[in-house]
């Protein structure tokens, strides 16, 4: 801090502590004029309510008194008159400091399994998922949702129903978390005309079993050997290239007729950040240990439903 400000800081606090003070003391012994029957003469309904004066308490002076003696007391121990650093030398970024280094401390054996333990053997350690969780609501939620189903509108994927565009093992969700994912599907608009776009949409959607039009399908079966340069001929996707399932009935972008048809004629961009520099391995190890174990509940409450 300059020696300017410094100055002008150390001004206000003594000017405001001053007049503070002084009219703490004036308002004791000011002398207030009175009527002969002793108010000050200002009423209200119509003269039914009159103003009177009496000392202030004792102990209102004497705790009055004592927050003066505590605010001296305060800038003597601690900055904020101009650029003292007060007795106890104590600063915010100092106490910060222990607070980290503390809670650093209580973390150190989760983060030492963190550090030593594979995705799957960490998505069975309970206080390393909640850990998980906790990072996950904080930094990914906003995009996948806090049960990580995925947000059709942002083209967020769901991360629960195992529909894996990278592949779901440790290492593909950890690389995904730590180093970002850019995908791509290219516009089709200028390879097939109208009906064409739509004969491929009804292909598509008959991949998943999903409602489509019979007829259209089979005339959209040909042209989707282009599509399956990515997707593969049976449309069961390529991890490798980031190529989603189209047979599992989970979509990026939506499975409605209408949203494959714009899918297929204006193509896809989606870009998932790079989270390693801000979480750090061992907390973008953690995430990815969440992840992995909700998607193993999920996928255990799907088989159970297909059960019944």
């Amino acid at each position: 801090m300059s020696t300017f400000w410094s100055s002008w800081i150390m001004f206000l606090v003594v000017f405001n502590m001053g007049v503070t003070f002084f009219l703490f003391l004036w308002g004791q012994r000011v002398k207030i004029p009175l009527q002969p029957d002793g108010t000050t003469g200002h009423v209200w309904a119509h003269g039914t309510i009159r103003e009177s004066v009496r000392k202030l308490p004792t102990w209102w002076v004497w705790f009055s008194a004592s927050m003066f003696a505590a605010g001296i007391g305060y800038l003597i121990l601690y900055p904020g008159f101009g650029a003292n650093k007060g007795v106890l030398g104590w600063t915010s970024q100092g106490e910060l400091a222990r607070d980290v280094a503390s809670n650093n401390a209580k973390l150190e054996p989760m983060m030492e399994r963190l550090r030593t333990r594979s995705v799957e053997a960490l998505s069975a350690d309970e206080e390393v998922i909640d850990f998980g969780r906790r990072l996950f609501l904080d930094n990914c939620a906003a995009c996948h949702g806090r049960q990580a189903h995925g947000n059709q509108l942002l083209g967020a994927p769901s991360l629960a129903a195992g529909g894996w565009m990278y592949g779901g093992d440790g290492g593909q969700l950890l690389a995904s978390i730590k180093d970002g994912r850019r995908g791509m599907m290219p516009p089709f608009a200028e390879t097939f005309d109208k009906e064409g776009i739509s004969n491929l949409a009804n292909y598509v959607l008959s991949l998943s079993g999903a409602r489509h039009d019979a007829r259209m399908a089979a005339a959209g079966q040909p042209q989707f050997a282009v599509c399956s340069a990515c997707h593969g001929m049976d449309g069961k996707g390529n991890p490798a290239l980031g190529a989603p399932n189209l047979t599992d009935d989970i979509w990026v972008h939506g499975g409605d007729l209408a949203t494959i048809e714009t899918t297929i004629s204006h193509g896809r961009t989606g870009t998932m950040p790079s989270w390693g520099p801000r979480l750090g391995a061992e907390r973008a190890q953690a995430v990815a240990a969440w992840v992995f174990a909700n998607a193993q509940g999920e996928e255990l409450a799907r088989k159970r439903n297909a059960k019944k």
